[in-house]
């Protein structure tokens, strides 16, 4: 009997049944490249001398690294690949401000139940979050699938993780998330899918389980997926570019390891320099000075997370640097009908442009050595943010509650 992963590789494949731990070529059904990545695959499908892409409908480029262009390299380059778009005929094309590829491929319909979307970026595995099977590859592997749609892959095994509880109050899906890559280590899901269950796991909205998902390679996955249902479906109503049909783990599917957590009993967590997994209660955190505050990414920067940020910082002014980008111009021009951006900037915090931001230590804020920021990324790595940096990961409320003290603070104190 199937897991999730089994059955989309099966049908990816045109196999009646695959197993864990085959070797398939696959039918890719969306394949998505951004600024940073597409430079090196175009760079390597132009050297296999091939004229047309297998499908321009099925390839999605969104520019949300170092956007708007931060040096005259980086505009060049990319001006480069905006050529490369017109003369293949890309529609699916999302230039500078309409925000970060793993928002706008949700956004945009491509993420849909049962499909194989891959990403020349490792946080593809967000897309599980639809029941799709989502995961990155290098850039090499991505100018083979602009090729001929087509790629090999060994079917991975599965792990079942289990989350039952409520999540208690300034509690959300980032805690549980470093919660469980703190208890698994970030080689304990090392080239498996991670199958997410649990009545903690049906009540988080959409965006939670992106950022559940989202998250997944920090422990070493393949991808992490979330069984999809009436949320997933009524997310994608009017947003999916195609049909689908979802698929769900049979009852009794062969699972490589299952872990269970009780989330009612779960306090806000931080991650800690300079591992993911190195994860702390914030009760355990000794009184830790930051110099800036960062709110957005591909993890948390969706609505939801400006709006927990903006509860806390209502009627408060940040001590330190905060710098909020939202997840894409959707989501921004949401904020701003909401009331959420000015909250946020009347409590001092600065917007940035719908992207990646700080991140990967491009620009809009890359902190300097010895400086520490409290970040909602996904990867608090020596030198993600600056040469000499010092991050740690949280989820929004605990980022915007630390920005008003100074320090790393519980949102239950403000």
């Amino acid at each position: 009997m199937s897991t999730i992963s089994e059955k989309i590789f099966s049908r990816a494949a045109g196999t009646e049944e695959v197993k864990a731990n085959e070797f398939v070529i696959a039918n890719v059904d969306y394949a998505m490249a951004h600024d940073g990545t597409s430079i090196l695959a175009v760079r390597s499908f132009r050297e296999m001398d091939i004229e047309k892409v297998w499908n321009p409908d099925r390839i999605v480029i969104p520019f949300d690294h170092l956007t708007p262009a931060n040096t005259d390299t980086t505009a060049a380059l990319q001006n480069d690949i905006r050529g490369w778009i017109k003369e293949q005929g890309i529609k699916n094309f999302y230039d500078v401000g309409e925000g970060i590829c793993h928002q706008l491929l949700p956004e945009k319909g491509f993420t849909l139940p049962g499909k194989l979307v891959v990403g020349a970026d490792s946080h593809t595995c967000t897309y599980g979050a639809f029941g799709a099977f989502g995961t990155g590859v290098g850039a090499t592997d991505m100018s083979e699938i602009f090729a001929s749609g087509k790629l090999w892959f060994r079917v991975p095994e599965s792990i079942k993780i289990i989350a039952e509880g409520k999540l208690n109050k300034h509690v959300y899906s980032k805690d549980l998330t470093l919660k469980i890559i703190g208890t698994l280590g970030v080689a304990g899901a090392t080239y498996k899918a991670a199958e997410f269950y649990g009545n903690t796991i049906e009540d988080l909205s959409m965006s939670g389980r992106m950022t559940l998902c989202n998250m997944a390679i920090e422990m070493g996955a393949k991808a992490g997926i979330v069984p999809p249902d009436k949320k997933t479906f009524d997310y994608l109503k009017g947003r999916s570019v195609e049909e689908y049909e979802p698929v769900y783990a049979d009852e009794d599917a062969s699972y490589a390891e299952q872990y269970h957590f009780d989330a009612g009993e779960l306090e806000p967590q931080v991650s800690c320099p300079h591992n993911v997994d190195n994860v702390r209660n914030i009760s355990d955190i000794p009184t830790t000075r930051i110099d800036q505050a960062f709110i957005g990414t591909c993890t948390n920067g969706r609505l939801e997370d400006l709006e927990a940020a903006a509860d806390i910082l209502r009627g408060e002014k940040v001590a330190v640097r905060t710098i909020v980008v939202p997840a894409s111009r959707e989501v921004l021009l949401e904020a701003v009908r909401k009331g959420i951006i000015e909250t946020l900037l009347e409590a001092g915090a600065t917007i940035g442009s719908p992207g990646c931001g700080p991140c990967l230590g491009g620009h809009m804020g890359v902190i300097g050595k010895g400086e520490v920021c409290i970040s909602t990324a996904n990867r608090n790595f020596k030198g993600r943010m600056g040469t000499g940096g010092h991050i740690y990961l949280a989820s929004p409320a605990t980022a915007a509650a630390s920005a008003i003290t100074g320090e790393i603070t519980n949102p239950a104190d403000i």
